[in-house]
């Protein structure tokens, strides 16, 4: 695994795409409170941490689902290990005309753009999600 975060987007966009009711990844503090604001904004029903049959720390993800169609209809990783993409606060892209977010790593931790431009702070873009 070359890009964690990546991969986390990835296991969340096929069991959104397969129907899933449950998304299990390796744990990590960045790929938790990714997942923390995904549930806050109403993207996953719920988020927990775990361990797997080996006793390594899990993140799980509960699907949400309205009428059996995936709420998160795309999840796009913006900046990457090769290519990374910062924004001044007054830079942060707005995501289909404010009807999805962009998620920004700020020196506060992570937090979607509407929170970014209320608190003046750029960052770095790490993925939209609509």
């Amino acid at each position: 695994m070359t890009d964690p975060i990546s991969d986390f987007l990835t296991h969340l966009r096929n069991a959104s795409k397969a129907g899933l009711a449950v998304c299990v990844s390796p744990h990590s503090q960045l790929k938790e409170s990714l997942a923390n604001i995904l549930k806050k904004e109403g993207y996953v029903r719920d988020v927990a941490t775990g361990t797997d049959e080996r006793g390594h720390k899990t993140v799980v993800v509960t699907m949400k689902y309205v009428d059996s169609a995936p709420v998160i209809t795309g999840l796009k990783r913006s900046s990457t290990p090769g290519r990374r993409l910062y924004s001044g606060y007054s830079e942060i892209p707005r995501v289909l005309n404010g009807l999805g977010i962009a998620i920004i790593s700020t020196s506060k931790g992570l937090m979607k753009d509407q929170d970014a431009r209320r608190n003046k702070l750029g960052g770095e873009l790490v993925c939209t999600v609509w």
